[in-house]
């Protein structure tokens, strides 16, 4: 489990998400950098499907997974993008849950799309460390 301090932490606001068919880019940023994510387009589907809160007929892996922390009583709390190592980012997602009055918080790795679903779905903050923000490759409207 890695700690990461508190103070090298960034809010990171969902910019867009675009959509081809090769590949879904989700920009991701503070006032002055953006930075783009490349995901699969289905989970890039997905997070669109969340966003505009649509229904799908049958529960999504996301979903399930989702379902399966609520049936735990485990809540997602939020997502840290944590190290891009050339232009492939990881993240960490931290769940928590409370057992005989006694808080435990768990740290997941996670590939960022995976991580970002989450947070759509359960409306929780996105991280990146002060690291990734810069070493990140500034995306131009």
């Amino acid at each position: 489990m890695t700690l990461i301090k508190e103070s090298e932490l960034v809010l990171v606001a969902f910019e867009k998400i675009m959509q081809t068919k090769a590949y879904t880019v989700v920009i991701l940023g503070v006032e002055d950098k953006k930075f783009a994510i490349y995901v699969d387009p289905q989970i890039g589907k997905t997070m669109q499907l969340y966003l505009t809160e649509q229904k799908h007929p049958r529960p999504l892996t996301h979903d399930l997974f989702n379902l399966t922390l609520k049936g735990f009583d485990i809540k997602p709390i939020q997502v840290v993008i944590t190290t891009i190592e050339e232009t492939v980012y990881y993240a960490r997602l931290f769940l928590e849950q409370t057992i005989n009055d006694q808080r435990h918080i768990v740290e997941i790795d996670c590939r960022p799309s995976d991580a970002l679903t989450i947070a759509i779905l359960n409306d929780i903050p996105v991280y990146c460390t002060k690291q990734v923000l810069d070493e990140s490759i500034s995306i131009e409207e």
